[in-house]
């Protein structure tokens, strides 16, 4: 029988010793428990863009859609993170009252929480840091605006690939990076309509060009675009400029991996070879194991019907 090859809409991320799973129905962790167990947490998710057409429309959809992302990560790696075995240590007094005036909300709150300091600090170190940077030694390079932007754009990529690279050594990230391998292989396996086996899922690259790691290196290259249009006033002003088209570039960012990931063609293969390269720090071989969890969270957000699942 010849196989049908299949452009998913199915996407995820690796968690601590697992593999979260996001299909356009539900969304499933996948965690090996100490005990060499699979354990596995489905729940029904919509996307609230299919809730009203605007949330629907280019660029807004590349926002909805990246906050849902980092809050669904958030989640998966809270719930991954109760299987690892670390020494219980005794609730502080603000933990107890935490909990005490909060009660069932309190996880809710965490998540976002955690979310929202996630996004400021990787705007502060990615996104300003490098404005602020130049703006110091700005008047030792030049007044030429696109010149200081482009300049600007090559050390946030720097700062970016700088970070990857120191956390990509810690043995904790290194597991980690098996699982986010294992991810990519399990969904090319899918993608090309093969069985999900360990054995055909073996077979498949690790690098994927719809990748949350690919969605941030094009961030950063749209970001040099975008703001290469804007005059270099004073830093208040960059910076609020920066801030106020954050937006914008993630959602033509999002419509570039969109493009990536849904044709395989000479343009979108130039678009996602930058990348795929960065992929190669991100991701690492998994084993036969990490490939067995990815497939248990894979096969559990498949959609009966496939009309559903349209990237």
């Amino acid at each position: 029988m010849a196989k049908k090859e299949h452009k998913t809409s199915i996407g995820g991320s690796a968690v601590m010793e697992g593999v979260m799973m996001r299909g356009p129905e539900a969304v499933a962790v996948a965690v090996r428990k100490p005990d060499g167990e699979i354990t596995l947490d489905v729940k029904k998710t919509k996307s609230v863009k299919k809730r009203n057409w605007i949330l629907k429309l280019p660029i807004i959809r590349g926002c909805i859609g990246f906050f849902e992302s980092m809050v669904l990560s958030t989640k998966a790696l809270m719930f991954s993170a109760e299987f690892v075995d670390v020494e219980e240590e005794e609730p502080s007094k603000f933990d107890k009252w935490l909990e005490d005036k909060l009660g069932d909300k309190l996880k809710d709150v965490v998540i976002y929480f955690s979310v929202i300091l996630s996004l400021v600090l990787s705007v502060g170190m990615f996104i300003l840091l490098p404005t602020w940077l130049i703006s110091i030694v700005r008047t030792f390079i030049t007044d030429n605006h696109v010149i200081l932007t482009v300049a600007e754009g090559v050390l946030r990529i720097a700062i970016f690939l700088g970070y990857l690279a120191l956390v990509s050594l810690m043995p904790d990230i290194k597991r980690v990076f098996q699982y986010h391998g294992a991810e990519h292989k399990t969904i090319a396996c899918y993608e090309a309509g093969e069985e999900l086996t360990i054995e055909n899922a073996k077979t498949k690259c690790r690098l994927h060009p719809r990748c949350g790691t690919s969605f941030l290196l094009i961030v950063m290259v749209v970001s040099i675009i975008i703001f290469s249009f804007l005059k270099w006033d004073n830093i208040l002003i960059r910076t609020v400029t920066r801030l106020a088209l954050l937006p914008v570039v993630a959602g033509v960012s999002y419509e570039i991996i969109k493009l990536a990931g849904r044709y395989d063609n000479f343009l979108t293969r130039i678009l996602s070879y930058p990348g795929l390269l960065l992929q190669k720090i991100t991701t690492n071989e998994p084993d036969e194991k990490q490939l067995e969890v990815a497939i248990a969270s894979m096969k559990a957000v498949i959609p009966e019907n496939k009309e559903e699942d349209k990237w």
